[in-house]
């Protein structure tokens, strides 16, 4: 899907040594340096060319697998299917919702140095163009959600609704990673339901869980943008947090952490074994370890290390996945 009539690479644009490239992506990733120059703006649509967005989205629909799996104590091949599924679905969703961001952002991001060298803002690709690619990954990532059962596919087409709305949410609510939060943390229900063929109240606890972990990575991600946000008008939690946002960093933590935790000590039976339940109940421990080591190197100032610690959040989420996997296994 090539753009027609593109405009002429801006050359204050220029990043990593690479015209067109995006300001916040890792510098030589494979857009930049092996992907068709045809495909490009497309790719970088779909934040490509930074995975961890992807990972985001996908570590909760894990989460949700393992603890279906310690629910009913049944792990099955089919199971494999429902993590590759999501896998597929997460990169093409994400791509999706972050098409769609950019298209309602197109004017905001041009007023902001971090996203103003975006497909859209810096002339790459029309919002018509994008409109049709972000169209094109939803049906494809609809056609994985059918091959699942059918109160998941239900789940599947509710979770456009926050996926439509957080766009939006930064114009009418200082709390818009709350809304990011409700449409990242979807899959924790959905992939729950993938493996149980049924929705399970449990898994609401765990989609809250990943809601408040979303409110604590999120808010040090929008830190990065809080002197231009106010200046165009764009509402966000580390806006409104402003010097205090270490305490409810805390705050998010402990919510997140104690959330998986109730979640797991109401799935584990009560005949668990010991060594199970020990490995289990190390999952938040160790997550929260992780974000207590972000909260330390918390510095609102640094945006190099904002951007680090944001991007470490795909450990922070690995790390219980692994234990709960482990102790499903065992």
């Amino acid at each position: 899907m090539p753009a027609t009539g593109p405009k002429p690479a801006d050359p204050s644009l220029r990043v990593h040594g690479v015209a067109d490239a995006v300001a916040d992506a890792v510098g030589g990733n494979w857009v930049d340096t092996l992907a068709p120059a045809s495909t490009r703006p497309y790719l970088r649509l779909s934040r490509a060319d930074r995975p961890i967005g992807t990972w985001l989205l996908l570590l909760p629909c894990w989460w949700g697998i393992a603890l279906a799996m310690l629910a009913g104590g049944n792990p099955r091949w089919g199971d494999l299917w429902i993590a590759l599924g999501c896998g597929m679905g997460a990169w093409l969703m994400r791509g999706a919702g972050c098409t769609w961001n950019d298209i309602t952002d197109r004017d905001f991001d041009g007023a902001v140095a971090r996203t103003r060298s975006r497909p859209i803002p810096s002339g790459a690709v029309t919002a018509k163009q994008a409109l049709a690619w972000g169209i094109a990954q939803s049906l494809l990532a609809f056609c994985i959600l059918l091959t699942f059962n059918t109160p998941t596919i239900a789940l599947g087409v509710l979770s456009l609704v926050p996926v439509t709305i957080y766009p939006f949410a930064k114009r009418f609510t200082w709390w818009p990673q709350v809304f990011l939060g409700l449409a990242f943390n979807w899959g924790a229900i959905l992939a729950w339901t993938a493996h149980s063929g049924a929705f399970d109240p449990r898994s609401l606890i765990l989609y809250v869980a990943g809601i408040a972990w979303t409110l604590f990575y999120d808010t040090i991600y929008a830190h990065q943008d809080t002197e231009d946000d106010a200046l165009i008008g764009v509402k966000s939690t580390a806006r409104l947090f402003g010097e205090h946002s270490p305490r409810w960093l805390r705050a998010f933590l402990a919510i997140s952490v104690a959330l998986m935790a109730l979640t797991i000590w109401l799935v584990l039976p009560a005949d668990a074994p010991s060594l199970q339940t020990v490995v289990t109940m190390a999952a938040p421990l160790a997550f929260g370890a992780h974000m207590v080591w972000q909260l330390v190197r918390f510095d609102p100032n640094d945006q190099d290390g904002l951007l680090v610690l944001f991007r470490s959040n795909r450990n922070a989420g690995l790390i219980p996945l692994i234990l709960l996997l482990l102790a499903a296994a065992l």
